[in-house]
């Protein structure tokens, strides 16, 4: 356990934590790098398929008003996202760097990254919440088909299982990861800004006990941790070929109708037609 967590002595000489152990940080980085490497082999030797080029063009010429770029993040959506990915990156980078040796004032730095972070997040909630289909990134037990037909799909069976909506499976677990990690970084974080001098409120570092303080402090280590090796794995997928038309649309906002067709159902994503009155959660 002493390989994971840091321990010290309260002025009483009780022993408390203190942090978790930076060895997890390397732990992380060779795990990333072991899943890269394994995933981008098993990319050579897997089906992945898309849907089959003879049902894709059926499906096109029976949909002949849909239009050729299909909507898929709104502007405010995607500032949202790189907002976020900033932040992100900024508070990785102020608090890892200096434990590899890179030395700088990163305190300041760190907590308003926090903050632009924390602000995003509450924004992204009300805007998901009243403007986009809230529910459509959730899993639950109602993707257990989608999981079985993808994993057959995968290990190269033609099954007619069904495609996904407008965001993937692997996009949806993901996200899930996302808020779990993201929202304990945020809460201990936020805590742990009472110890530091801010224009926004008094210092207080004796607001918690030492025992308490040590609790806050591992939970941020660990997030902060388990964020590096999900951020590895977001930039790999980002920059992996056939997952591009992915990126370029967090980019560009749109997808072409044969993407649309291809990767998803249009009976579970439903796009708005021209002239059709239909609701499209992706021009929200």
């Amino acid at each position: 356990m002493d390989y994971f967590l840091t321990w010290g002595h309260s002025p009483w000489g009780q022993q408390i934590l203190t942090h978790v152990s930076w060895n997890l940080l390397w732990a992380s980085l060779f795990a990333g790098v072991v899943f890269l490497v394994a995933h981008a082999s098993y990319m050579v030797l897997s089906a992945h398929r898309k849907r089959h080029p003879d049902e894709t063009d059926a499906m096109e010429a029976a949909r002949p008003d849909l239009p050729s770029r299909i909507p898929r993040h709104s502007g405010v959506a995607r500032g949202f996202h790189w907002v976020m990915a900033t932040s992100m990156l900024t508070l990785l980078s102020t608090a890892f760097l200096p434990i590899a040796g890179v030395k700088f004032a990163w305190v300041q730095w760190h907590w308003m990254a926090g903050l632009v972070l924390t602000t995003s997040i509450l924004f992204h909630v009300i805007h998901a919440s009243v403007w986009m289909d809230f529910w459509s990134i959730w899993v639950g037990p109602k993707d257990i088909p989608e999981l079985r037909a993808e994993i057959l799909r995968e290990l190269g069976h033609d099954v007619p299982g069904p495609k996904p909506g407008k965001y993937p499976l692997g996009n949806r677990l993901y996200h899930l990861a996302l808020v779990v990690v993201g929202l304990s970084v945020i809460a201990s974080g936020l805590t742990m800004m009472v110890r530091v001098r801010t224009p926004l409120f008094p210092r207080n570092p004796y607001l918690l006990s030492d025992s308490t303080w040590g609790f806050v402090y591992v939970t941020h280590g660990m997030a902060g941790v388990a964020l590096v090796g999900l951020v590895i794995a977001h930039v790999y997928f980002a920059v992996r070929p056939e997952k591009w038309w992915i990126t370029k649309a967090m980019i560009f906002g749109w997808i072409t109708r044969r993407q649309y067709l291809e990767h998803h159902d249009p009976d579970r994503w439903v796009v708005a037609e021209p002239g059709s009155r239909i609701p499209d959660p992706a021009q929200q």
